[in-house]
């Protein structure tokens, strides 16, 4: 499959501890892990994505978190105190609403970040791991994070755009396959529409938690301007 994850191998409990056996990535093909990822292993990613997101779409989190994520607004209420930026925390009931009241649903990884993707040699395959924040919400909430975990600023201002292309390709593609009555232009346009809202929400919570930060640079103040402005 083109979102492949680990095959479970078996589960036990034990009073409130569950354990999992999970297949070996790195025996089935997937050794390679990425500090500085190339163009193709990006892409790889970003198709891994809209795989998941294609195939989950419509689904209700049953057995998940509600709300992917782990940086959400109800489950980060100290950093939202902490926020120095003003409009932002006064706007950022309203971004979390925007977000959670979009049209398409899916499932989110909700931490979808570099570290946790495995490359098979030829940068063509990937793997994903860590879903503990798996659960209901808007797809290009991963986008916006992956995006954000592999690019420096001045590669977000020069690549981001071509890169959201691709992954909406990609999409739309993925949609044809597991879902074909969906109007995937319409639905694309949607999440287009909510990607600096995605940046916002994320940039929210990193504010309030590390003000110093990497990811918060020139790249992620325009997208929460930009958001901002949308409202």
């Amino acid at each position: 499959p083109r979102s492949r994850v680990p095959e479970c191998l078996a589960v036990a409990r034990n009073g409130d501890e569950v354990i999992l056996v999970l297949e070996d990535l790195d025996a089935a093909g997937f050794p390679l892990r990425a500090e500085n990822a190339s163009r193709a292993q990006i892409q790889s990613c970003l198709q891994w994505l809209a795989e998941f997101h294609a195939t989950f779409l419509h689904e209700q989190p049953d057995g998940l978190w509600e709300t992917g994520t782990y940086w959400h607004l109800a489950t980060r209420p100290d950093e939202l105190a902490a926020l120095p930026d003003k409009p932002l925390q006064a706007a950022a009931p309203l971004i979390d609403q925007r977000l959670q009241e979009t049209r398409y649903q899916t499932f989110v990884h909700g931490d979808a970040k570099l570290a946790n993707f495995c490359f098979s040699s030829h940068d063509t395959q990937v793997a994903a791991v860590d879903f503990q924040y798996v659960g209901g919400g808007c797809g290009i909430k991963d986008v916006a994070y992956f995006l954000g975990s592999c690019l420096h600023e001045d590669e977000l201002a020069e690549q981001a755009e071509e890169l959201l292309n691709f992954y909406f390709q990609e999409l739309s593609q993925s949609l044809q396959q597991h879902h074909p009555p969906v109007d995937s232009d319409e639905l694309v346009t949607e999440w287009r529409q909510l990607y600096p809202l995605a940046w916002a929400d994320f940039h929210r919570f990193l504010k309030g938690w590390s003000p110093g930060h990497w990811k918060l640079n020139s790249y992620s103040e325009q997208m929460t301007a930009r958001a901002l402005s949308l409202l």
